[in-house]
């Protein structure tokens, strides 16, 4: 089971919505789940410590460059982190992502984890180069694909011009906003599955790096909805 979420334009809630899905899933898996950070903003939403240790970028250059061990689920199983009962984070680290083209052994090695793996994309932009390549390979060929968008008409005009149409739209509504979810939807032509109003109790959790410790009661409604 593989989600990924994703964006078209910056600042849409994508990490507060894969941190919040990946913290359901740990607790309804049998196996847990595991929580990859493109972004690279997921360990401070949900409060985690700093890490010292390798990150996704490190270990990718390393096997891109043939001096790593092959891609793997127990390769990969070293640069985890634990982020909760249950759950494990899987931290970006500092630089950019690789440029290459075995980025699909990487989801292969995900899709084949025996945990519930929800992947924090970031924001997609129209090319599918270089970081936008990692992003673009697991959002097109996960389970779930999951646009967050806001209801703005910039983020959903960009929505349109994505590379890629996602499975389902999480949409966070705020108020005083002329677009509905009903547009999105129907502008994408593909299906709202969750539609979560901003709450300021969300921002102060996120602020505080308390989301992975204490969910406010509308997101956990929401990632819910997403695994239901």
């Amino acid at each position: 089971m593989l989600f990924a979420c994703w964006a078209a334009k910056g600042g849409s809630g994508t990490t507060v919505v894969s941190c919040s899905l990946a913290l359901v899933l740990a607790r309804r898996h049998p196996a847990g789940a595991l929580l990859v950070d493109l972004g690279g903003d997921a360990g401070a939403v949900l409060g985690c410590a700093d890490s010292d240790g390798p990150g996704l970028v490190s270990w990718l250059d390393r096997w891109e460059r043939n001096e790593g061990p092959a891609l793997g689920a127990e390769p990969l199983a070293g640069l985890e982190v634990t982020a909760g009962e249950g759950l494990v984070l899987l931290p970006r680290g500092d630089g950019p992502l690789p440029a290459t083209q075995r980025r699909a052994d990487l989801t292969v090695a995900l899709a084949n984890d025996e945990r519930a793996v929800v992947v924090d994309c970031g924001t997609l932009g129209e090319s599918a180069a270089g970081a936008d390549g990692w992003r673009l390979s697991l959002a097109e060929t996960a389970t779930h694909s999951l646009l967050v968008t806001r209801l703005c008409y910039v983020a959903l005009r960009r929505a349109v011009r994505a590379p890629l149409r996602p499975s389902g739209v999480v949409v966070i509504s705020e108020p005083g906003r002329s677009l509905r979810p009903a547009d999105v939807a129907s502008a994408l032509g593909v299906p709202v599955v969750a539609d979560l109003a901003y709450d300021a109790a969300i921002a102060r959790s996120v602020d505080a790096g308390l989301l992975g410790h204490r969910l406010p009661r509308a997101l956990a409604r929401a990632a819910g909805a997403l695994v239901a």
